[in-house]
């Protein structure tokens, strides 16, 4: 049997409630329990979300499931039901993605992580939990897995010959805020609220230094902060503090991994952040701020304290990510905070499956199955993130009595 969610209009069958408006805002109520109802779009079509066939299956069909870690997910399951509970019980998870139901419908689970979570579980108690509270559904056809990560940059106070491009805050301070968008290319809605100054191309900011200094680092280090959008710096006394995205100047993102491709300076099959390094190195300093212009995207940061050095950054959920347990998703499709059942090679380890939390998005994440998985933080997540490339196949698990009232596809 395969499940799905429809839209209705008018009352729901054997409900005397009518169904959710098909309004163009946020507003929307989903009526889940008696009939499932989705937004539409403005020309009537189904929102994004609306035609997933998810297809229940058991546990024992998930590959590997019995032999990977899950107190990793439960931990950070944990970190986004703290977000939920903020939610009123009537509030859609997201009202694009109706197969996750509403707040209320995940507070059960929730309380039960909360509660076993504190008590320091061990592997076997957390898989039970899963297993016993939640119902896997397939989700159809395949997607592009890649990776992101958090790096660490080294950085100093003064800009000396080897650490000579800034990392800068937003001009003017008219605009600050972590967004929780991880990868430089999210459209964030910070450029029109800053001066004129923001909205100029990369090439004008560097020769115009516009923006305070915030640390000084390694040129090709700093420009990689910025595709990721965060990052660790650590000062030359091991002081530790955290890049977080602030604002960017409104232009659009070009890929100099793309560029070298379609100069025929790069093979297309060998063109990951490392292979873009090595042709930077190759070519020496006289070659980076050129190629870097070739991508007029300029991200501001903001300086946050690390307080706890085992947690990541915060995801568009406003959670903080949990390394090889938190994904990013198309919001389009998918609710942050769902558990995410994933199958496929990653860096390292081929045929691999785990089970990820939905904490995250960027711009290039888009499709049903499009994934972006956090590697962590530091040199070895960057690599294995950098490397990261294949197709995955996805199962979602959803609290058993939200999955027991989804009407099956007739």
């Amino acid at each position: 049997m395969t499940w799905t969610i429809r839209t209705r209009t008018g009352a729901c069958p054997g409900s005397n409630r009518p169904s959710a408006a098909l309004l163009l805002s946020a507003l929307l109520a989903l009526a889940v329990s008696a009939c499932a109802s989705v937004p539409e779009g403005p020309d009537g079509a189904p929102a994004p979300g609306a035609g997933l066939h998810l297809t229940p299956e058991r546990f024992a069909a998930l590959p590997g499931w019995g032999e990977r870690e899950t107190l990793p997910a439960l931990s950070a399951l944990v970190q986004s039901c703290r977000r939920i509970a903020s939610r009123p019980d009537d509030r859609a998870m997201n009202e694009r993605a109706p197969y996750a139901g509403r707040a209320g419908d995940w507070r059960g689970v929730c309380a039960e992580a909360e509660t076993l979570h504190a008590r320091g579980p061990d592997e076997a108690e957390a898989r039970r939990f899963f297993e016993t509270r939640f119902t896997p559904m397939k989700v159809p056809g395949e997607g592009r897995l890649t990776g992101y990560y958090e790096p660490l940059v080294d950085v100093r106070r003064q800009p000396d010959t080897e650490y000579s491009m800034a990392i800068r805050a937003v001009p003017g301070g008219a605009f600050s805020g972590d967004l929780g968008q991880l990868i430089a290319e999210i459209d964030a809605p910070a450029a029109a609220a800053g001066p004129a100054d923001i909205r100029r191309p990369r090439r004008e900011i560097e020769t115009r230094q516009i923006g305070a200094p915030l640390a000084w680092g390694r040129p090709i280090d700093v420009f990689f902060l910025q595709i990721q959008g965060s990052g660790r710096l650590v000062f030359e006394d091991g002081h530790q503090v955290r890049a977080a995205f602030a604002a960017h100047n409104d232009h659009p993102y070009v890929s100099i991994g793309r560029v070298l491709i379609d100069r025929g300076e790069l093979d297309p099959n060998r063109a990951s952040k490392q292979h873009i390094e090595d042709w930077l190195w190759r070519n020496g300093p006289d070659s980076w701020q050129p190629l870097f212009n070739e991508n007029p995207r300029y991200v501001f940061f903001q300086l946050q304290p690390l307080h706890d050095h085992d947690l990541g950054p915060n995801g568009s959920q406003g959670a903080p990510l949990t390394p090889m347990a938190s994904i990013a998703v198309d919001p389009a499709y998918h609710a942050w905070g769902v558990p995410v059942f994933v199958e496929a090679d990653i860096a390292d380890h081929p045929r691999w499956s785990g089970l990820v939390i939905a904490q995250d998005a960027g711009g290039a994440i888009t499709g049903p199955v499009r994934g972006d998985l956090f590697y962590g933080w530091g040199h070895a997540a960057g690599d294995r993130a950098g490397r990261q490339n294949a197709m995955a196949r996805w199962h979602v698990l959803l609290p058993n009595e939200l999955a027991g009232r989804t009407r099956p596809l007739s």
